[in-house]
């Protein structure tokens, strides 16, 4: 298992409590030995004017799975945190319904630098966008 810290889905979600992240109903429903998975619903909140999810969206998703992924990994949380240097994103095909789902792994786990790679896909497991990003590990002021 990766993980330094403790996390819990109930955790997780109440974290994101009056959030973007709330705002647009992500909701985290799984953390494996490796990865955090979750779902983010494509309906009015999430689609662009031609009802299409926006890619916008999708990489809110994946930068939200990062930057949680990163926070689990870090050994000196009190001293330590995350911050996304950089994410791109490949729109691979559309969703106009349901749910996406987003599970985020990690490319590289070094003690300053950490590269995740999240993969999203719809509720036909077609990959609808993949997205990398990578975290610089600063220390807290």
């Amino acid at each position: 298992m990766i993980w330094k810290q403790t996390m819990s889905l109930e955790g997780l979600n109440n974290t994101s409590k009056n959030t973007l992240v709330e705002h647009l109903g992500i909701e985290f429903i799984e953390i494996g030995e490796d990865y955090i998975k979750a779902k983010m619903p494509v309906d009015s909140r999430t689609i662009q004017p031609y009802g299409l999810l926006h890619g916008g969206a999708s990489v809110v998703l994946a930068e939200t799975l990062g930057s949680i992924a990163s926070l689990g990994v870090i050994e000196n949380f009190d001293q330590h945190m995350p911050v996304g240097v950089e994410i791109n994103a490949n729109h691979l095909r559309s969703a106009s319904e349901g749910f996406v789902y987003g599970i985020s792994k990690p490319v590289k786990l070094g003690k300053r630098l950490q590269v995740w790679n999240i993969e999203i896909k719809d509720e036909d497991n077609q990959l609808v966008c993949v997205s990398r990003i990578t975290i610089a590990v600063i220390a807290r002021r």
